[in-house]
């Protein structure tokens, strides 16, 4: 029988950039501030970014602008429907709401396939 040699992880570094965005991110989703206002989002990221400006001192003002950048870009949703006035449709209150004949025809179509 060979001898195994232990297997060991090759991870690379991260880089410090890396790093103060990982942070970040999870600073953003412990604090809530996906739910907070825009006004107090913006206060938020002050108060963070100067944080975070004296714990990664060897980050540059334009790697601190982009951090919060990508910040602020995360706490917005692409798509925001509250603002649109459309309203989300829950497909499993649909089946709740169709009526008698709608559950026969489920029900029918159920049989069916599993009978073929």
């Amino acid at each position: 029988m060979a001898d195994r040699k232990p297997t060991t992880r090759s991870s690379r570094p991260v880089d410090s950039f890396d790093q103060a965005r990982n942070e970040l991110f999870s600073h953003i989703l412990r604090c809530g501030v996906l739910k907070a206002a825009v006004e107090h989002q913006k206060e938020w990221f002050d108060d963070t970014m100067d944080y975070l400006a004296d714990r990664y001192t060897y980050l540059s003002d334009k790697e601190l602008d982009k951090l919060r950048h990508l910040g602020e870009m995360y706490c917005r949703p692409v798509i925001n429907r509250a603002s649109d006035g459309q309203e989300t449709v829950d497909v499993e209150a649909e089946k709740e709401v169709s009526g008698p004949e709608d559950a026969a025809k489920e029900s029918d179509e159920v049989v069916a396939a599993s009978t073929v």
